[in-house]
């Protein structure tokens, strides 16, 4: 068995490895524009036997940060990145974004086949402080099985003197299907090009498959069945929502997989309170 084991560039990013192969680095500093709303992010994110998964700015939603957590409005501040979505106005450039700013690292260990990132964030708005997160990504290789995990748990805490309304494209905009929000796993172009192959499918817990039948229907998880390009290796990504079933948005053409955090309504965060986010991520080569 490979050992995990990390590799620390201070005060930019820290890399995963499983022997000599890289899972993924995790940039938790940074250096994007403000009007991507800056936050870390993990690229690339890689399977066991070296497959890229993951895309970072690409040309189409150059906000789309490879796999990160967002929250899309926050109270009239956009931590997603790009425009923001009104009722009014749709999609509007505004001086709105705010950044999530990394305080100070909690843990970071490996051994042998499990691996632990844990740090605190500020969600910032110019000076203001609106969430104050701990954050922890859990890592976990099985080798047997070709795969690896991601546990990644947050707590976010309103440390702001008010109530925070979370909102989406959906709910504060009136754009039908588009909540946007939360964890976002945004993967490389050809991963679901299915090019008349059946075996390259999206499927969620009940039996659900294709994007009609999966997009916005709760369930406890959902896989992408795909192929990469250049090596023509076939993986599975499963993403799972490990408190119960959960709305999930995804969308094929360009591959973008999100675990929202509110879907129709808007989410009213009293001060003091807490969102908690737990989910798993699975990327297993299939022989």
């Amino acid at each position: 068995m490979s050992a995990l084991h990390l590799q620390h560039d201070i005060g930019r990013s820290v890399a995963v490895f499983s022997g000599e192969h890289l899972l993924f680095r995790y940039h938790y500093l940074p250096a994007t524009e403000l009007k991507e709303s800056p936050r870390p992010y993990l690229h690339p994110v890689k399977s066991l036997k070296g497959d890229t998964l993951t895309v970072f700015r690409p040309n189409d939603h150059p906000w789309h940060h490879a796999l990160s957590l967002t929250l899309n409005q926050v109270s009239g501040t956009n931590f997603w990145g790009g425009p923001t979505c009104t009722r009014e106005a749709g999609y509007q450039w505004k001086e709105n974004h705010g950044r999530q700013c990394h305080t100070g690292w909690i843990t970071l260990a490996a051994e042998g086949s499990r691996a632990t990132l844990a740090h605190s964030l500020d969600w910032k708005r110019d000076d203001r402080v609106l969430f104050r997160e701990t954050r922890a990504l859990a890592v976990a290789v099985d080798e047997a099985a070709g795969s690896w995990s991601l546990h990644w748990l947050s707590h976010l805490d309103n440390v702001s003197d008010e109530t925070l309304s979370l909102g989406n494209p959906h709910s504060q905009g009136g754009l039908a299907g588009s909540h946007y929000s939360g964890l976002q796993f945004r993967g490389v172009r050809e991963l679901l090009d299915d090019h008349l192959d059946a075996t390259i499918k999206i499927t969620a817990e009940g039996g659900l498959e294709g994007i009609k039948a999966v997009h916005g229907v709760p369930a406890r998880w959902m896989e992408w069945h795909g192929q990469l390009d250049e090596s023509l290796r076939r993986v599975v990504i499963r993403f799972e929502n490990r408190p119960g079933p959960l709305p999930w948005f995804v969308r094929r053409n360009y591959p973008l997989a999100a675990f929202p955090t509110e879907f129709d309504q808007n989410r009213e965060v009293a001060p003091g309170q807490r969102i908690e986010v737990d989910h798993v991520l699975t990327f297993t080569c299939v022989p």
